[in-house]
């Protein structure tokens, strides 16, 4: 089985498929001057992006891993994420809190999914 690597900078690949999985790396914000809430719509509005380039949908989300700056956070982010998540469809779904890249990025999240087409 092939494996296939996207957009690839000498350190990581931003998306990885093998044998009808697509692996996407945490995802972050661009502007991290927002709260949770915007950063959170921001980043599932660039997964919704990749999963399509790349032969997927928010459907398909088989796992998503959640990293919080403050678990405190928690039921804002989820406020954005539980209308926004396909229903019937929910991934499952780890959330913790963890110190991140930067200061300024409250949540980072990393997706597993089905490539269906």
């Amino acid at each position: 089985m092939a494996i296939r690597r996207f957009e690839s900078n000498g350190r990581y690949s931003n998306v990885v498929e093998h044998n009808g999985v697509l692996y996407l790396t945490g995802q972050l914000c661009s502007n991290p001057a927002g709260d949770v809430k915007q950063q959170t719509r921001e980043i599932l509005e660039k997964t919704e992006a990749l999963l399509e380039k790349y032969g997927s949908d928010k459907h398909h989300i088989l796992s998503a891993q959640i990293y919080l700056k403050d678990i405190n956070m928690f039921k804002e982010m989820n406020s954005v994420w539980d209308a926004w998540v396909s229903q019937d469809n929910e991934p499952a779904r780890l959330c913790v809190e963890a110190a991140l890249a930067s200061p300024a990025f409250l949540v980072e999240i990393s997706f597993t999914a089905a490539v269906i087409k």
